[in-house]
């Protein structure tokens, strides 16, 4: 009875929504890395530890009164409520029931329900010798008077902050990462102190030094001086003591020259962590962005415009040099490889990102990153560089939304506009940021004058304007040339005079906004009476 109650209960919380929901919250509050929540929680924890101090630093010389009291039980409670709920996240319970009842009814082998709960207990137990839950539980022992010893654990109080601060857990990974070199260089420190301690105590104990009475004192005066404090208090009379000072200050110099470099060391790999994290923090503040990978030629151009219309973007280089450049003008950037997973996961393309620009200078990696990105995330836009006609087709195919050929278009305009000053003016105006110029597309609305009108008739030259291309669906324009496939359309680049316009085609026009809008003004569409 009892072991059919407990896999009925697993079964229970593993459809329940609302016991999966609950556990979901108190994950954000505590755990997820990523939750605004757990940002404003840490702050209201480390005040808490820190009054918690503050309290039991001044009972030292002062009686509490009921109030203080009172206040001290209640940050123990939260205290103890935290450990218990950080206890809860650990694991999940109901799976391991789950997963033993499954194993037993794959084997035909009896669910026995000690077995179970044994297994449940022994994952909580890991937790609770994991180093952050015993430094929880030692921070609640202080609140224990009977036991005046117990106040000796005020400290891991203090030791409690490493989990709320980012800066002491950099501290704590580069110590983690550095555990090998530390442990050497402390294998060779002891060696050093027990040399030293054994010397100092068979020159200075015969000769009658009378600061040298016991081994101990030697060990004392060998660490105080490895150390390179000297208080002064301990002092060799024998030439040999003398001697075994200087060797032991100048092992002392070379012992901390090496610690100080590991620590460097371990710090330097860990900054770039640190500072990508930080931009990854910048970036979760924004509910939406763009990626843009690559910071060439292209990719500070998209970025000076979209910084331009004050869009929110992330630059992603494997060029530290380009990295610099971008955050020297203010701009979020990543010096990591953009067809990585983990990258493009880290950058928000499941969440905030809304598009993906891939404009390195190599379609290859072009290439992968959009089959990166395409494969986290279906939805998302993705519009990529091509530098060879070779590879439209391929980045196409890899998933991406829309092709760019900036050499390619850059040559076609040069060579169909050779001649028309006014077209050159317009470039120029747009690349010059000029707000008089610019480049707009004009919608051919149904009802609409320019319905059934060829591009010819319509002497764009006398108007001011140069006609770029046009955006069409229709299949009857397909046996134009210079067509290139854009989503489910086609953009049809400088079409002939004898081009006929539908209604829903697209016109690209270049020049003066001011003849922009005068044409626009002359092709309204027509109102559909009710």
């Amino acid at each position: 009875m009892p072991a059919r109650l407990l896999v009925y209960l697993a079964y229970f919380l593993a459809s329940s929504t609302h016991y999966q929901h609950t556990k979901r919250f108190f994950y954000d509050l505590l755990e997820n890395p990523n939750s605004r929540m757990k940002a404003y929680f840490d702050v209201f924890m480390i005040c808490l530890v820190m009054a918690s101090v503050f309290l039991l630093i001044y009972e030292v010389d002062t009686p509490l009164t009921r109030m203080d009291m009172l206040f001290e039980q209640a940050i123990v409670a939260i205290f103890i409520l935290e450990y218990l709920l950080r206890a809860w996240l650990y694991n999940d319970c109901h799976k391991v029931i789950i997963g033993y009842h499954e194993h037993t009814q794959y084997l035909k082998i009896p669910f026995r329900f000690t077995k179970a709960l044994g297994m449940v207990v022994s994952k909580k137990i890991d937790y609770l010798f994991t180093p952050l839950a015993i430094i929880d539980l030692l921070a609640i022992l202080p609140s224990y008077r009977p036991l005046r010893i117990l106040r000796v654990f005020l400290i891991f109080r203090l030791f409690k902050l490493l989990r709320y601060f980012d800066s002491i857990k950099l501290f704590t990974e580069v110590l983690a990462s550095k555990r090998f070199e530390l442990f050497t260089l402390l294998i060779f420190l002891s060696f050093i102190v027990m040399i030293g301690s054994t010397a100092i105590y068979l020159f200075e104990k015969p000769s009658g030094n009378p600061q040298v009475k016991e081994l101990f004192d030697a060990a004392y005066f060998t660490i105080v001086t490895v150390s390179t404090v000297g208080y002064g208090d301990i002092t060799p009379h024998t030439t040999g003591g003398r001697l075994v000072a200087m060797s032991l200050i100048l092992s002392g110099l070379g012992v901390f020259s090496f610690l100080t470099s590991i620590l460097v060391s371990g710090f330097n790999e860990k900054m770039h962590v640190m500072r990508e994290n930080r931009t990854y923090s910048e970036l979760k503040r924004h509910a939406h962005y763009v990626i843009i990978c690559g910071f060439g030629r292209v990719g500070e151009h998209i970025a000076t415009q979209l910084a331009k219309d004050r869009l929110h973007f992330v630059i992603i280089d494997t060029d530290e040099k380009n990295v610099q450049e971008a955050k020297q003008r203010g701009y979020l950037a990543i010096q990591a490889d953009a067809s990585k997973n983990d990258v493009l996961r880290n950058a928000g393309i499941n969440n905030g990102a809304t598009a993906v620009f891939c404009t390195t200078g190599n379609d290859v990696v072009n290439v992968y990153i959009t089959l990166s990105s395409r494969y986290l995330n279906p939805d998302i836009r993705i519009i990529s560089r091509a530098n060879q006609e070779h590879n439209v087709n391929k980045l196409y195919q890899a998933g991406a939304n829309d092709v760019i050929q900036p050499f390619a278009i850059a040559a076609m305009v040069a060579a169909e506009y050779i001649g028309q000053p006014v077209a050159f003016e317009a470039i120029q105006g747009i690349l010059r940021q000029e707000n008089q110029s610019g480049m707009e597309a004009v919608a051919v609305l149904p009802g609409s004058a320019l319905v059934d009108k060829s591009t010819g008739e319509l002497d764009f030259a006398q108007r001011k304007l140069i006609l770029i291309g046009v955006i069409s669906s229709h299949l009857a324009h397909q046996r134009h040339k210079n067509r290139y496939r854009v989503n489910q359309q086609h953009f049809y680049f400088n079409p002939a005079p004898h081009f006929v316009l539908q209604a829903g085609d697209l016109l690209v026009l270049l020049g003066r906004n001011v003849s922009i809008g005068h044409f626009r003004s002359q092709f309204p569409g027509k109102k559909h009476r009710p």
